[in-house]
């Protein structure tokens, strides 16, 4: 379906959108491939030449908060383009929520509201909008690993998902690719296999991959807004919820669910959009400034990931948080085969390419 049917994106933007998709990495020995190979296709601009342009100042919309991996990712992307474009382009990065949920964000910057300009989003959010190719990253069970995720980022399929939104008229542009490492599921009451879930109230955010995923665990899906999260845990609206480990950390949730399980179900894979309002606000050099900057935060979130997820685990672990291996996934793979099959047959060749990238 087509929300948006409004288009108005340069195609030399496009070119750098998918350049940067080509060009994510894994680790920091890509990284200067990575920002060269973009740059070389950048706007038709000179980054440098932007300190002298006028002043912008442009929203950029997260959810978490700034210590988490996707908060530091939005802040590594601001300081890059404020020192690239010499100032001339201020990002004004709105974290914990307060300009609302994804939801929200998308539902007003794709209306048309221009109050907000960049959104760091997860790559299914843009499903409901008619993105169905974004849909397959959020599929369970679709990467075994990081690894997994940085090849299909590093893949010439890439832009084919990074540009999914500008093919069908939505009035947005990926920037850049990144992960918030694999989401797990945490409960108010310990939980130590699949059995545990039948009958449990888990929330989530009326996705509709989600919704399958947590009724072939046998519980009942439960829509609740991501900032009432922790209160409807609290008081018993729901049992529990998914997010990725440092997300869980950083937005207190231990305090109220202290049950970890490492189901690993998805990867939290994320892009950030800009507007075509916004896109349009810059000159070329600082449409240049910005595409570099957004290259280098694409390499500067693969190194993060990993080595930021870890040190969260451990520290959770260590303050007494019931955490829980999952050393065999495969009951919960045939758990989920229902919705994996129902969201994936009718884009089955592609689905069969994400497969077939693992490390």
């Amino acid at each position: 379906m087509k929300k948006i049917s409004r288009r108005s994106f340069l195609a030399a933007a496009g070119v750098s959108a998918a350049a940067l998709a080509l060009t994510a990495c894994g680790g920091s020995g890509n990284s200067t491939a990575a920002s060269s190979a973009a740059a070389s296709t950048a706007p038709a601009g000179d980054a440098a030449a932007a300190a002298s342009d006028p002043k912008v100042t442009l929203v950029y919309a997260e959810v978490n908060p700034l210590d988490t991996i996707v908060g530091q990712t939005g802040s590594h992307f601001k300081e890059k383009v404020e020192e690239l474009t010499g100032g001339s382009v201020v990002i004004d990065v709105q974290a914990s929520g307060v300009l609302g949920s994804e939801n929200d964000v998308l539902d007003a910057i794709l209306g048309g509201s221009t109050s907000i300009d960049i959104s760091r989003i997860s790559a299914f959010a843009l499903t409901s909008y008619g993105c169905n190719k974004s849909k397959l990253l959020s599929i369970p069970f679709t990467f075994e690993n990081r690894a997994h995720f940085w090849n299909f980022a590093n893949s010439e399929l890439a832009p084919e998902f990074l540009n999914e939104p500008q093919e069908l008229g939505l009035p947005v542009r990926g920037i850049f690719y990144g992960e918030e490492g694999f989401r797990h599921f945490f409960t108010v009451k310990p939980v130590s296999g699949i059995a545990d879930f039948k009958g449990l109230k888990l929330r989530v955010s009326n996705d509709p991959v989600m919704n399958g995923m947590v009724e072939g665990l046998g519980a009942n899906p439960t829509v609740v807004s991501f900032g009432e999260l922790y209160s409807a845990l609290q008081t018993g609206v729901v049992d529990g919820a998914e997010q990725p480990i440092a997300n869980y950390k950083s937005n207190a949730f231990p305090e109220v669910a202290n049950n970890l399980i490492l189901d690993g179900h998805t990867l939290g894979a994320v892009q950030a959009v800009i507007t075509d309002s916004a896109w349009n606000k810059l000159t070329e050099n600082q449409q240049a400034a910005v595409m570099e900057a957004a290259a280098d935060t694409q390499a500067f979130n693969a190194d993060l990931s990993e080595t930021a997820e870890n040190k969260v685990l451990d520290e959770l672990k260590s303050s007494g948080c019931n955490v829980v291996d999952v050393p065999d996934k495969t009951p919960w793979q045939e758990a989920c085969a229902k919705v994996i099959s129902e969201n994936t047959s009718d884009q089955a060749e592609l689905y069969q390419k994400l497969l077939d990238m693992k490390a």
